[in-house]
């Protein structure tokens, strides 16, 4: 079941009824040699809003991995994140780069930056997320603090630099609504003193 999520898709027959178009694993299931043990599934993309509903029309998840949503759209998305390990506090900073470059978007990461040296996975990106956690137990990290989060628990990601701590003995599955957004000019003017890529 490694990274398998189930995915029901609706849309519409020729004369406009609701009928069921896919009813299966979704098809595009990411994982790495650098980060292993971790899955991540693109359920869903959208690329405006609002967004144009067709009666039918091809999956949007395969295709080049990338980590954001693209301008004016959303991602959903499930990850399977496994019990941190050594190996994981050991990566250094062009480690972690790959790691989000093979993700899509290596200039999200921001682990060495500045005085960033928190924790390997530290990132940021410009969207608004929500964060579901699905099964067991997550630590989410920001800057200066950390809170422990448990299945049913819900986060609102604000463009934060941040990153996600399985420190149980059991997967964690999370699920991700990320939206495109935008920083606030001042926000994106403080962002940049950090020195952190944004």
């Amino acid at each position: 079941m490694e990274g398998k999520v189930r995915r029901v898709v609706t849309g519409h027959d020729n004369s406009g009824k609701a009928i069921v178009l896919s009813d299966g694993w979704a098809p595009t299931t990411h994982s790495s040699p650098l980060r292993p043990g971790h899955y991540s599934t693109d359920i869903w993309r959208t690329a405006d809003m609002p967004i144009v509903i067709h009666a039918d029309e091809p999956d949007p998840t395969p295709g080049p991995r990338r980590l954001t949503p693209a301008s004016s759209g959303t991602v959903i998305r499930v990850s399977d994140i496994p019990p941190e390990t050594e190996v994981t506090h050991d990566i250094d900073p062009n480690h972690a780069r790959e790691l989000f470059k093979a993700m899509g978007s290596e200039n999200a990461s921001t682990f060495g930056a500045g005085a960033n040296k928190r924790h390997p996975f530290m990132h940021r990106t410009e969207t608004l997320d929500y964060a579901f956690v699905l099964t067991n137990e997550i630590y989410l990290l920001l800057d200066d603090s950390e809170v422990l989060l448990k299945a049913g628990d819900v986060v609102i990601q604000r463009g934060t630099n941040h990153a996600w701590s399985n420190r149980s003995k059991d997967v964690t599955r999370m699920l991700y609504v990320l939206m495109d957004g935008k920083f606030d000019p001042e926000l994106a003017r403080q962002l940049g003193a950090l020195g952190d890529g944004h």
